[in-house]
């Protein structure tokens, strides 16, 4: 029963505060409509553009003949993430782009575009695969340190393993290019070991027996390389 009258005492003041404060009661009940209002529409609105965004991009892909200019074709890409650059379609048609440029040999201009997807997207689905892309673009291009560096952190700043092993298989050749034919070998088996049934893999054991036949091979352990002595009888 005590509960019942305490209840029911701060009912009776609570609806006694809402008659003082009906001014501010109403006023916040349009505010919150208004926000609630707001946000459904931001989130109809988002998702209506991933819709279009989608058919856009799947019409471009189904109606793109095989052998089409590939400079059109990156141009429609681009567009599409243009059009749609808050959606994760236009992210994968900026993408798309991007890789339609490199494939054409636009180096820099598909650098341009997979930096742009770094900027705009740097912790989605294709981050790692773009800052791979960025790398090859610099290798292409033949500005190694860059590309050192840039492969290097596709390495250490991406889970995907995939783009990983590339960047390591590509750091390999450029060490093997300069002569730093250990490195490259050290290299080649990181990625031979973690992809032993593809044909990634199946290069980089290749180049692994290509180098162990160009290195010297080494000393076994608490074995002294033999001196030479011209009194020594032979």
């Amino acid at each position: 029963m005590q509960a019942q009258d305490t209840a029911t005492a701060y009912f009776f003041k609570l609806w006694s505060w809402a008659e003082a404060n009906a001014k501010h009661v109403a006023f916040g009940a349009v505010v919150l409509a208004v926000a609630v209002f707001l946000a459904s529409y931001y989130f109809w609105r988002q998702n209506q553009m991933e819709i279009d965004a989608g058919q856009a991009l799947t019409q471009l892909l189904v109606s793109t003949p095989t052998g089409s200019d590939a400079g059109q074709l990156s141009g429609a890409y681009l567009k599409i993430a243009s059009d749609y650059s808050d959606t994760p379609t236009g992210g994968r048609a900026l993408m798309l782009g991007a890789t339609t440029l490199f494939e054409s040999g636009k180096y820099p201009e598909a650098q341009a575009q997979f930096q742009k997807y770094l900027d705009r997207h740097p912790a989605e689905t294709f981050a790692a695969q773009a800052a791979l892309g960025l790398a090859s673009c610099l290798d292409a291009q033949g500005k190694m340190d860059p590309a050192i560096s840039a492969y290097r952190r596709v390495i250490s700043s991406f889970s995907d393993p995939n783009a990983a092993d590339a960047a390591k298989f590509a750091l390999a050749k450029i060490n093997e290019q300069q002569g730093k034919l250990a490195d490259a070998k050290n290299l080649y088996e990181t990625v031979a070991r973690s992809n032993p049934n593809s044909p990634l893999g199946s290069e980089a054991m290749f180049r692994v027996i290509q180098l162990r036949a160009k290195l010297p091979a080494a000393t076994p352990p608490g074995t002294a390389p033999a001196s030479f002595n011209p009194g020594a009888k032979q």
